[in-house]
């Protein structure tokens, strides 16, 4: 119950960032160097930050997903975003079948733009810049946060949170 209501909380804060400025809000900025956020003098804390930027680099950049989800995920993986299944597969086989993303080159260093780190108990909360196209004036970008939060069990990712929500259903066809 704690862990849902400090989810909560952190979705809830970062709705209400994003919605308060609106129109004049000022850009979201990663910092100069991402991976120095993700270590902390606690020794659990750390492993499991070290295990995020692992994840956040080796997974969600390089598309290492079926050769390194089983060094930082548990295989009961619990998603609780909805548009991946459950379990390492279901995270494996949604980021290699449905998006089809394949292994790359740029491995070296972490290049998403992250603005913070947070440890509490066994989760790790990371916060993203995410530029997104301005729904009402093409051509234009804007940035918001997204943020990224597991739980740890043993140094490995057992749960997931994040702010994903289903796609939108496609427009019907005109009625001719």
């Amino acid at each position: 119950m704690k862990t849902l209501r400090l989810a909560a909380t952190i979705s809830s804060a970062l709705l209400g960032l994003a919605l308060a400025g609106h129109a004049l809000a000022e850009p979201v900025v990663g910092v100069a160097n991402p991976e120095s956020l993700f270590v902390d003098k606690d020794p659990v804390k750390n492993t499991n930050k070290q295990a995020a930027l692992h994840i956040m680099r080796e997974l969600l950049q390089c598309h290492r997903w079926i050769e390194d989800s089983p060094k930082y995920t548990t295989e009961k993986y619990i998603q609780h975003n909805p548009n991946a299944a459950t379990g390492r597969q279901g995270m494996v086989d949604y980021f290699v079948k449905v998006a089809k993303q394949t292994p790359t080159a740029t491995c070296d260093k972490l290049a998403t733009p992250v603005v913070a780190v947070l440890a509490e108990g066994d989760l790790v909360t990371v916060v993203i810049a995410r530029e997104y196209n301005h729904p009402t004036k093409p051509g234009e970008k804007y940035t918001s946060t997204w943020f990224d939060m597991w739980r740890f069990v043993g140094g490995k990712a057992d749960e997931h949170w994040d702010a994903a929500t289903l796609p939108a259903a496609p427009p019907a066809p005109a009625a001719k």
